[in-house]
């Protein structure tokens, strides 16, 4: 086990800083993420999240400031952090033509693992897609397909996993089952770094929230922290209206069924 880890971190990140020409895109960005935890990192379009994420990956070379992945620094032990990592991008990395259950077998080859297909059910089990399995991903939904490339990020067992804007074009049902999917990593031990502009993925998903703007971190903290930022709430009697996404969820019904006509309550 590595200092940070037993200091109590599975990330680090101090004084991040980096710039494309005159555009300063990170400007001393700080946080620690606990092991097993989901850290949220909150931000429009542009506010470096992808940056962040792509600079703890070993893809990216900061300009100033440390990060470490599970105790391993970035930059001087980048092929220590690649062994510790996965990272899944905004769009899935899945291939149509092949099967989701010839998909994760694929990756598990890959990396040498042994038994490939048993991993590949596991695997399959775990994301509710044991019936969709030997259908070609081609005819997926989009929160299938989503769930599909989280799992195939999950082989070889890495601590550390990192979803860049992980539900940017689902649908609701696509969307919240990639929340279940994300609850069950961190319910397994993973580290889960997020990158979401939702708020409402943030308020759901994450242990921490940290909030990046401008190239900075702004706040970082629980929910319940960050809502003790707001003056107390006053106490009124109001008609709680539904959102938008309960009619729609309450309108299709709670179970769903795939394409094959088995009833999952899960796929979409």
């Amino acid at each position: 086990m590595t200092a940070q880890t037993i200091a109590g971190l599975a990330m680090r990140v101090q004084g991040l800083e980096k710039s494309y020409g005159k555009l300063e895109v990170l400007r001393g960005v700080d946080f620690d993420v606990a092991p097993g935890s989901i850290f949220a990192l909150l931000g429009s379009n542009g506010a470096g999240k992808t940056t962040t994420v792509r600079i703890l990956a070993t893809l990216l070379k900061a300009d100033a400031g440390t990060a470490s992945v599970n105790g391993f620094d970035v930059a001087t032990q980048p092929a220590n952090v690649r062994e510790s990592i996965s990272l899944t991008g905004q769009f899935a990395a899945v291939d149509e033509i092949l099967s989701g259950r010839e998909n994760l077998a694929l990756v598990a080859r890959l990396r040498h693992l042994k038994d490939p297909g048993a991993i590949a059910d596991d695997l399959l089990r775990r994301f509710s897609l044991s019936e969709a399995g030997a259908r070609r991903v081609s005819t997926y939904s989009g929160g299938m397909r989503r769930r599909l490339d989280i799992a195939m990020s999950l082989i070889g067992n890495s601590p550390v996993i990192f979803l860049d804007e992980p539900t940017a074009g689902l649908d609701p049902e696509a969307r919240i089952e990639v929340w279940d999917a994300v609850k069950e990593l961190a319910g397994h031990g993973t580290t889960v770094l997020l990158t979401t502009q939702y708020l409402d993925e943030a308020e759901q998903l994450a242990d921490r929230i940290a909030i990046l703007h401008q190239g900075r971190i702004i706040v970082n903290g629980t929910l319940n922290e960050l809502k003790q930022l707001f003056p107390p709430a006053k106490v009124e009697y109001v008609e709680k209206q539904p959102t938008l996404e309960e009619i729609f969820l309450a309108v299709i019904g709670g179970d769903k069924s795939d394409a094959t006509g088995t009833t999952t309550g899960g796929q979409g």
